[in-house]
């Protein structure tokens, strides 16, 4: 593998746009031990980089060897910076053996990225059943995340009051969305959602 990362064009809007960072990287099965260790490491790099947000890893599952990362950042020019760091490279390099095929990863605003094929083969999900994943997400989880938080708005007024609680709640809710749900729900229905073209 060489020291270049294979990147897909940007798709998004304006700049300052919560963005993902989406990587897909397939690892060799005798170097999986090698790679977790450099995974915690590279981890820890990019969050100390300007606007990350967090990331999700999504590992494989018993007989598979592809990982996907997902990490968030406040804008696309935070991610570019990242994306086109010399440290990124650097540790790309130190573990580029350990890879079946080169690095790839885009760059997505919002959770468009939940909905792009990861392969020519598979063909973007109809906008009805992106609505539908999507939906079949949020619904749930605005009737149980508001009743959780009551006690705590009950005990601290201020964090109850208009505005700020529905803050709250609407940063919990993303999150879950975001960083638990969505990396696992769509995985799981993906056989549905991307079918072959």
């Amino acid at each position: 593998m060489s020291d270049e990362v294979a990147s897909m064009p940007v798709r998004g809007k304006a700049s300052d746009e919560s963005v993902t960072l989406h990587i897909q990287q397939r690892v060799r099965p005798e170097a999986l031990g090698r790679y977790e260790q450099w995974l915690r490491t590279i981890a820890a790099r990019a969050a100390a980089y300007p606007g990350h947000q967090g990331v999700h890893i999504i590992r494989p599952t018993p007989g598979h060897n592809e990982y996907t990362i997902l990490i968030r950042f406040a804008s696309l020019a935070d991610a570019e910076h990242w994306t086109g760091s010399t440290e990124r490279q650097d540790l790309l390099a130190e573990i580029a053996d350990a890879f079946e095929h080169e690095d790839r990863f885009h760059i997505q605003p919002g959770i468009e990225f939940w909905f792009t094929p990861s392969s020519p083969a598979q063909k973007k999900p109809a906008p009805w059943k992106q609505w539908l994943i999507t939906t079949s997400v949020i619904w749930p989880l605005t009737m149980l995340i508001p009743p959780l938080f009551k006690p705590l708005f009950a005990a601290v007024p201020l964090l109850g009051t208009w505005g700020i609680s529905h803050g709250i709640i609407a940063a919990t809710i993303v999150a879950l969305v975001v960083f638990v749900i969505m990396p696992r729900y769509v995985q799981a229905v993906s056989r549905w959602l991307f079918e072959p073209r």
